[in-house]
């Protein structure tokens, strides 16, 4: 049985269930743990986190229930005990699903094993009857808003020509929060660090009736079309426009004309910023696979050096990079695409805390176009390639081999798929897909057509041979 994906367990409420929140609850629970259960603005949400609560009690564990909160502030509060969040982020509205954390990090493969086979096993796991938990209310967003600009103020309120009360002063802001709890904390935060903040989608709606959860290009077409028109009344265009997932731990990054500015680039920047500010001997940023050159390049420019792990585990790298440093070694950043972990705030994946770093970066360069000048942005392309799911393993296993005899001279890593570099940064990556027929092929370059065309035609083969 294997309930949990690459963000915890997430899907259809007819299996994202009640049932299945009180069984995951009985196998999380246990005398003398606390847990904080939240949960996002979906309709299904009051009823799995009651659930929930009735499974972690039964099973012995204290609840502490923090109602409609982002992710990162039930992660903001899960440290020094345990937290439960019921969200499907930016999956749609008939969606949900159950993150659990432990001190702030999201569980690991093995605690979450452990979870799958209890639950497999369908052992209730009740405790006696008198070592039952018990409930009570917690309110949570005053003191993560309240730490995330503290957070915020300390690192960038400390040049001589800043206001360390208000570093984004004469910034003008709009964010998009797209119906989700992301409205709770991020325009409050940016209003407080001292921003102009216009928020619309603001209000928390379950259906998401304005767009999609998942902010995209497409789902964002309204949004670009506000920036680019600039805010009415008319009382000065706008520096940049932040846009939220569901549950804000993504965060999408718009320029002042609309243009999505490419979340690799994003990483890019806010990596860099962490390497050069630190003065450790050997700064770490973890990514994945997935994850552009162009970060490599810019880290690498500051004084560090970059590791990868697979999509979905940062925090499962973090601590492997961190088991594995030496004296002077110091993890300063770690990220995926759209999703980012600031490690001297916290171990959680958190977009309302990247909203205000990559605001107060903003209002250090002066504007957007020249924080992102330093990055070399090559043309980009991800493309899939049908594969039945009973052929990815030996597909991927013959392209481990045919894909570095076709590309003689790039660098070869074969952790997380098959990933190719080559000396002028350009970079491919094939993967399977872990949830559609499809293998996957991300590639950048500046001959992007004819990289992706040669790959495809080595894939294409290999799943031909092995289908």
């Amino acid at each position: 049985m294997t309930l949990f994906g690459t963000a915890g367990i997430r899907g259809p409420v007819e299996e994202v269930s009640p049932s299945l929140a009180l069984a995951v609850g009985q196998a999380a629970g246990d005398p003398g743990e606390t847990f904080v259960v939240g949960r996002d603005g979906r309709e299904t949400g009051p009823a799995l986190a009651a659930a929930m609560a009735a499974g972690l009690e039964s099973a012995g564990a204290d609840v502490r229930r923090v109602g409609q909160v982002p992710t990162p502030a039930l992660a903001f509060a899960s440290q020094g005990r345990r937290g439960v969040m019921l969200t499907a982020s930016h999956n749609p509205p008939a969606d949900n699903g159950i993150k659990l954390f432990a001190d702030g990090v999201e569980y690991d493969s093995d605690a979450e094993g452990a979870i799958d086979d209890h639950v497999a096993r369908d052992d209730a796991g009740l405790a006696r009857w008198d070592q039952w938990g018990d409930a009570q209310d917690l309110s949570i967003l005053d003191p993560y808003r309240s730490a995330v600009e503290d957070y915020v103020r300390e690192r960038f309120g400390t040049d001589a020509n800043a206001d360390s009360s208000a570093p984004l002063a004469g910034l003008r802001i709009a964010v998009d929060c797209g119906n989700g709890v992301g409205a709770l904390a991020t325009p409050q935060v940016l209003e407080r660090l001292g921003a102009t903040v216009v928020a619309v989608n603001a209000s928390v709606d379950g259906h998401f009736p304005s767009r999609g959860s998942k902010p995209t290009p497409e789902t964002l077409a309204a949004f670009t079309d506000f920036l680019a028109e600039g805010p009415e009344p008319a009382t000065g265009d706008f520096d940049l426009g932040l846009a939220h997932d569901g549950d804000a731990d993504r965060l999408v990054v718009l320029g002042p004309d609309g243009d999505v500015i490419h979340e690799d680039t994003v990483l890019a920047v806010v990596a860099a910023h962490y390497t050069a500010a630190s003065d450790a001997d050997d700064p770490v940023v973890v990514t994945t696979p997935n994850a552009s050159a162009r970060i490599d390049e810019r880290v690498r420019a500051a004084g560090g050096r970059v590791e990868r792990v697979r999509l979905g585990a940062l925090h499962e790298g973090i601590a492997r990079e961190r088991a594995a440093g030496a004296d002077g070694t110091e993890i300063v950043f770690a990220a995926e695409p759209w999703k980012h972990i600031h490690t001297a705030f916290g171990g959680w994946i958190d977009g309302v805390a990247s909203a205000a770093v990559v605001a107060a970066l903003v209002a250090d360069a002066g504007d957007t176009d020249r924080l992102r000048a330093p990055v070399t942005e090559r043309p980009y392309r991800k493309v899939s390639v049908e594969c039945p799911d009973a052929a990815k393993a030996d597909a991927m296993a013959t392209l481990e081999s045919a894909l570095p005899e076709a590309f003689p001279d790039a660098a070869v890593d074969t952790d997380y798929g098959v990933r190719l570099e080559f000396d002028d940064a350009s970079w491919l990556l094939v993967r399977p897909s872990g949830t559609e027929p499809y293998v996957r092929l991300y590639a950048e370059s500046d001959s992007v057509d004819e990289l992706v065309a040669e790959a495809r035609a080595v894939i294409e083969t290999a799943v031909t041979e092995t289908a």
